[in-house]
């Protein structure tokens, strides 16, 4: 078994109209990772569209922020720092930030790949390592 210390300074950042990931272990800069884990930031009113992710289950952990979450197409609920959602493999959700400042979260993908859908929606930009993203678009 062997381990891999992840600077973020030196992988790509991920940027939408919604807000930035940075896939910290990830398919595409570890070898065969049986989970992967994305640094997601989700801009104030801002959120992903309903989607579901096929063949992995998710999990979001909230580092900070507000926000609503629904899972499986149900009522949404709120979310915030300290709290955990388990997402089915399949079931559709989305996340949307209600607060006036970054909702910070962790999304672990079980098994990794998940995250390479990513690259595929119309709003993804590539930023490249050491540069630094913008929270905004312009």
């Amino acid at each position: 078994m062997s381990s891999k210390l992840i600077d973020p300074a030196a992988l790509s950042t991920m940027s939408f109209d919604w807000g930035l990931i940075k896939p910290l272990v990830a398919t595409e800069n570890t070898d065969g990772p049986a989970m992967s884990l994305m640094h997601v930031v989700l801009l104030p009113g801002e959120g992903h569209d309903r989607h579901n992710h096929p063949g992995s289950d998710e999990i979001l952990y909230i580092l900070s922020g507000r926000g609503e979450q629904m899972v499986d197409d149900s009522d949404t609920f709120p979310v915030g720092p300290g709290q955990a959602v388990f997402i089915p493999k399949a079931a559709f959700h989305s996340t949307v930030n209600t607060g006036w400042e970054p909702l910070v979260l962790l999304a672990i993908y079980a098994p990794a790949g998940a995250e390479e859908a990513l690259k595929g929606l119309p709003d993804h930009r590539e930023i490249p390592p050491g540069e630094v993203p913008r929270l905004a678009r312009s």
